[in-house]
C-alpha cells in the first residue's frame, strides 16, 4: 500500500503541529490509486466533485462538503471534474476523539473560515502561537460537523458483495428482489435481512442510492439531465428530477452550484 506523497513533508515541516494543510487543484480523471497513511485526512471540496472509494463503500463529495477519513483507511480518490480543494491532515495522536469511520460532512461557515486562516500561516509556524490555537478550534469543530447522506455502503459477505458490485457496474439494469435472492442462493426474506444487516439499507433503498450516486458522477462529467435519466433507466427526466430532489433537497441543475452551510 503506497503512502500519499504529500505526507512525506509532514514530519519534517511540522513535527509538533497537530494538523497540516494543502490547497490543490486536481484535473478531471485523476486517480491517485489505493493508499493509506497514519494521518487522518479531511478533503474539503471548494469547486468540482470527487468520489472516494474505501473497502466500506464509496463517498461522493460535491462543492462545499468534505469527506473525513480516519487514520490508516485504505482509499483511492477519483476526481470527477476539475476540482479545487483543500486537504487537512491530522496527525495520528490527535485523532482519538474524532470520528472513527469515514463520513461526508457539511462544511460550516466557521470551519471554512478557520481553514482559510490556518492555511495563511507558514507551516513552520503551525505548532505554536495563533496558528496552533486555530488548529485546536478546527479539531474541536471536526467533532461536531453535521453528516451528509452521501455514502454508498458495501456488504462484506462475498455473494452479496459480488451482486452489489454488479449493480454498481450497471445500475440501469438492476435485478429484481427475487432474482437477487436467487443469485445469492437464499430466500427473499433471508436476503432482505442480510443486506439490511450489512449495509443498513433495504435492497430497494440501496439500489436507489446506486442510481443516484451514479447520476452524480454523470452530471459532474457534464451529461445532461435527459441523458442521465435515459442512461439510468428512469421513466423520464421529470421522474429523475423528482427522485433527485427528494434525495438531495435540490434539483440536479442546482446541485453543483455549491451551498453555503450554516
Amino acid at each position: 500500500m503506497s503512502i500519499h506523497p504529500e505526507l512525506a513533508e509532514f514530519p519534517k515541516e511540522a513535527v509538533a503541529a497537530p494538523i497540516i494543510g494543502y490547497a490543490r487543484t486536481q484535473l478531471q480523471g485523476r486517480n491517485n490509486g489505493w493508499h493509506s497513511h497514519d494521518a487522518a485526512q479531511l478533503f474539503h471540496v471548494i469547486r468540482g466533485s470527487i468520489a472516494i472509494d474505501t473497502e466500506m463503500g464509496t463517498y461522493f463529495v460535491p462543492p462545499e462538503r468534505a469527506v473525513w477519513l480516519p487514520p490508516r483507511v485504505s482509499h483511492q480518490t477519483r476526481y470527477l471534474t476539475d476540482t479545487e480543494l483543500r486537504y487537512i491532515y491530522v496527525q495520528y495522536d490527535y485523532t482519538r476523539d474524532l470520528p472513527q469511520t469515514p463520513q461526508v460532512m457539511q462544511v460550516t461557515t466557521l470551519l471554512r473560515a478557520l481553514i482559510l486562516e490556518f492555511m495563511s500561516y507558514p507551516r513552520s509556524e503551525t505548532d505554536k502561537g495563533p496558528a496552533a490555537r486555530i488548529a485546536a478550534v478546527i479539531l474541536d469543530q471536526l467533532k461536531m460537523l453535521p453528516v451528509a447522506p452521501l455514502q454508498l455502503p458495501m456488504p462484506q459477505d462475498a455473494r452479496l458483495r459480488d451482486l452489489c458490485e454488479g449493480v454498481v457496474r450497471c445500475p440501469a439494469h438492476i435485478p429484481s428482489l427475487s432474482e437477487a435472492a436467487d443469485r445469492c442462493a437464499t430466500s427473499v426474506r433471508s436476503f432482505e435481512r442480510r443486506i439490511k444487516a450489512e449495509t443498513g439499507l433495504s435492497y430497494r433503498t440501496w439500489c436507489r442510492q446506486v442510481k443516484l450516486f451514479r447520476a452524480l458522477e454523470l452530471l459532474a462529467s457534464g451529461r445532461s439531465v435527459s441523458d442521465v435519466s435515459h442512461k439510468l433507466g428512469y421513466e423520464g427526466p421529470s421522474a429523475f428530477v423528482s427522485t433527485f430532489k427528494k434525495a438531495f433537497g435540490v434539483t440536479p441543475g442546482r446541485y453543483f452550484d455549491g451551498v453555503e452551510a450554516d
